[in-house]
């Protein structure tokens, strides 16, 4: 089941490897849906899933942060 929920995660990679802006811009889109689901998860389940549900969202906005700099910053340059 974690395998289905990586593989959206594969689409954007190659552009973000190779640093187009545009891939950036609706990867952070897409990561929204992780953050959400992330924080949804957080505040219901327990235990350990609960500790993996905080990762998740804390990797989600960390990604989502990094991609609306990056998007900032090439746009500068530009």
């Amino acid at each position: 089941m974690l395998v289905l929920k990586a593989i959206p995660l594969l689409l954007p990679l190659f552009g973000i490897l190779r640093g187009r802006r545009y891939t950036y811009q609706w990867a952070a889109l897409l990561i929204l849906l992780y953050l959400a689901e992330g924080l949804v998860r957080a505040s219901s389940d327990t235990g350990a899933m609960r500790t993996a549900a905080a990762a998740e969202t804390l990797l989600a906005a960390i990604f989502f942060g990094a991609t609306i700099l990056f998007a900032r910053i090439s746009g500068r340059a530009a």
